[in-house]
């Protein structure tokens, strides 16, 4: 107890720091993965993503960030082991970020769009095998973390063929392509604005106090998807019909009309980044802040304060601002060739599995879930549209991540225990 009164202050201001630098690295890695489609589709220009991802992702961060958070703090090592020695707790999630942040800063460098999520469980789970036994590791909630990695791309590619299939078969091969887009467009803006307003009235607002019942939050979310809906019959009207020459997308206007949805679906997708990603930043934070704050007793029910929320909402602002369009660059046009029509399945896809994910707490990777769904959008026009050398990359630097991740932490976890101990 007497070194967590001794030196309360200073584990705090380390915890504020590495976590800022932690979701920096978010914001530089990992945003590209919520804005890249959209980018790589021409739907939205870098500029028009940054300013999009700096509002939907503090407030994906702020509203709804608060359940995965939990799981992050507490599911993967058991408190309870830490009771005698809470500063080992301590110095476990200080490692943790700052070794997770140190290996997104690495992987940005290099425009690799590794995992966050793998980075920072990785890194707990690191700390927990090393320096506490593999006793005090949750293997079983690691193991749900990890199935989670397999099912989300798996999840959010099935969802992106079919919505990319919907698409082919009602707008495409229809008679009047143009008409049928003008027709069916709102219908999926539709889509997007409920996906996201059901999860976060349902799981996320719990924190800021607002809780409402399954009813209510139904016939909000119903609302609230039909007035983005009517935005987007508003924005669509402004779009002519080209003539196919003229048209640099090649489909009457079609693929223009898929432009105005775009920009829904990458404000959908930062939100949902938002909202399950800051937890690998926060979390850690918050499980220092509480240990410290209860003068070293070990309280696995702490509230996260709503100022760590914003700290980490700012830090993925800042990391997307400074550094976040190399990544950017790197999704949205090297796995598979991307229209806005294509861009808007694999974005909605992806949106509605990470926000699925942040209702039921799961830390899900954004990176894999995004990647999932271009790949089903790739597939759903055949093999020989996908770019194979970079879908091996990508996987390469995947599993590199959790063993990196944890090998920083266990450096990191002696290295402060040799500080204060």
């Amino acid at each position: 107890m007497s070194i967590i009164a001794q030196h309360g202050d200073v584990f705090i201001i380390l915890a504020c720091l590495f976590g800022f630098f932690m979701a920096w690295g978010v914001g530089a890695n990992d945003v590209a993965n919520a804005m890249g489609t959209s980018v790589g589709s021409r739907a939205i220009t870098i500029k028009q993503a940054i300013i999009i991802a700096v509002i939907f992702e503090f407030l994906g961060a702020w509203l709804a960030g608060g359940e995965v958070t939990n799981t992050i703090r507490k599911g993967i090592i058991d408190p309870e082991l830490l009771q005698e020695d809470p500063q080992l707790l301590v110095y476990g999630m200080l490692a943790a970020l700052l070794a997770a942040a140190t290996w997104l800063l690495i992987a940005s460098a290099r425009g690799w769009p590794v995992s966050t999520t793998h980075s920072i469980v990785g890194a707990i789970v690191g700390f927990g095998a090393a320096g506490l036994g593999a006793a005090a590791v949750d293997w079983g909630g690691v193991g749900k973390i990890a199935a989670s990695w397999v099912v989300s791309p798996l999840l959010s590619g099935t969802i992106a063929f079919t919505l990319f299939r919907s698409v082919q078969h009602l707008i495409f091969e229809a008679q009047d392509p143009f008409a049928a887009a003008k027709r069916y467009v709102p219908v999926y803006i539709f889509l997007v604005g409920f996906a996201v307003a059901m999860v976060t009235l349902i799981k996320g607002l719990k924190h800021v106090g607002l809780d409402f019942g399954f009813g209510a939050s139904l016939l909000l979310s119903i609302l609230a998807g039909l007035v983005i809906a009517g935005i987007g019959v508003v924005m669509e009207r402004r779009v002519k019909a080209a003539s196919r020459q003229a048209d640099h997308f090649g489909f009457s206007g079609v693929e223009r009309v898929f432009g105005v949805l775009m920009i829904f679906t990458a404000c959908a997708m930062a939100f949902a980044h938002g909202s399950n990603d800051v937890a690998n930043a926060v979390g850690p934070l918050a499980a220092v802040i509480s240990v410290v704050q209860a003068g070293g007793e070990i309280g696995a029910d702490a509230l996260v304060p709503w100022w760590v929320l914003v700290l980490g909402g700012g830090g993925i602002v800042v990391g997307l601002v400074t550094y976040g369009h190399k990544v950017i660059a790197t999704v949205g046009t090297g796995i598979t060739e991307l229209t806005p029509s294509r861009g808007f399945a694999a974005t909605l896809a992806a949106a509605v599995t990470v926000v699925l994910a942040s209702g039921t707490g799961l830390p899900i990777s954004t990176t894999h879930t995004l990647v999932g769904a271009v790949l089903g959008v790739g597939l759903a026009r055949g093999m020989s549209a996908l770019n194979l050398r970079v879908i091996g990359t990508i996987a390469m630097s995947w599993l590199i991540t959790l063993p990196a991740g944890a090998g920083l932490a266990i450096l990191f976890f002696f290295m402060f225990k040799g500080m204060f101990g």
